[in-house]
């Protein structure tokens, strides 16, 4: 599946058991070798009263991550699709909390997003206080940027044009860098006005990706919290479009975009 060309392969946990190891995983995720994907997705029957499903997100590299803003999209439309669920509202329990997609009638999919998190100790970022942005050195220059949680970690730094940002290069610095014990994704944000803005985002475990749902929400949290974005706004990423808006701190973000079956097989054990 992919939502805005953040592909996925979507596994059934519900009906079967499935205990995939770091090697199987990566080799999924292989482009030449394997199917090929952004992140594996796996959902399994809840593990608590709220949720309907667990929902488990693994980057290409292997590593379990706590979230992942298009993949919840596809997620959902993978229990419709799969008839594992005919219930248009879905609540995941996932590492960095409860994630709900809604299914809407026109193949969009709005997922409540969760609350941004701020606070340093537990992006997790080290800086000894909140700070609206940071300075961050990296190799010899000092960069600024905005750190928040959106169930996972993200800094996010603007730039001119996002068609010439450095992203192969800094990305992974950023990713990498000392101050984010955790590793960060990291996104380029070009604002265009009030209501639209630009994106790339160098993911952790994945590099670059076409889209990033959490990535996309960070962005458009910090440009709010810099003045920069009303309160609802559309970032163009290199997939294409998502939908953004956010009340104030204290509430929850809201993506919306696309979710798109590419094709269904089985994987031998």
């Amino acid at each position: 599946m992919h939502g805005l060309g953040n592909d996925f392969v979507v596994i059934d946990g519900v009906r079967q058991a499935v205990a995939l190891s770091t090697a199987q995983i990566r080799a999924l995720a292989d482009r030449h070798f394997g199917v090929g994907c952004d992140q594996v997705l796996l959902l399994e029957a809840p593990r608590r009263a709220e949720a309907d499903f667990t929902y488990r997100i693994f980057n290409a590299d292997g590593g379990e991550v706590e979230h992942c803003g298009n993949g919840a999209r596809c997620a959902a439309r993978f229990v419709h699709e799969q008839g594992l669920s005919d219930k248009t509202t879905l609540s995941f329990d996932t590492l960095g909390g409860l994630v709900r997609p809604r299914l809407l009638g026109d193949g969009q999919v709005e997922v409540e997003m969760g609350v941004p998190c701020f606070e340093p100790a537990r992006i997790p970022f080290e800086a000894p206080a909140e700070a609206l942005d940071y300075p961050l050195q990296v190799e010899g220059q000092t960069l600024t940027i905005a750190a928040l949680a959106i169930g996972n970690p993200h800094a996010v730094l603007r730039v001119p044009d996002v068609d010439s940002a450095p992203v192969g290069t800094l990305g992974p610095l950023i990713e990498a860098h000392a101050r984010f014990p955790r590793r960060v994704n990291v996104g380029f944000l070009q604002v265009v006005d009030r209501r639209e803005g630009r994106l790339r985002v160098y993911e952790r475990g994945a590099g670059e990706t076409l889209a990033c749902g959490t990535g996309a929400c960070a962005a458009f949290v910090a440009g709010v919290r810099w003045g920069l974005f009303d309160a609802q706004a559309r970032l163009h990423l290199p997939g294409g479009v998502l939908e953004l808006a956010w009340a104030g701190p204290g509430t929850p973000v809201f993506l919306t975009g696309p979710a798109v079956t590419v094709f269904e097989g089985t994987l031998a054990a």
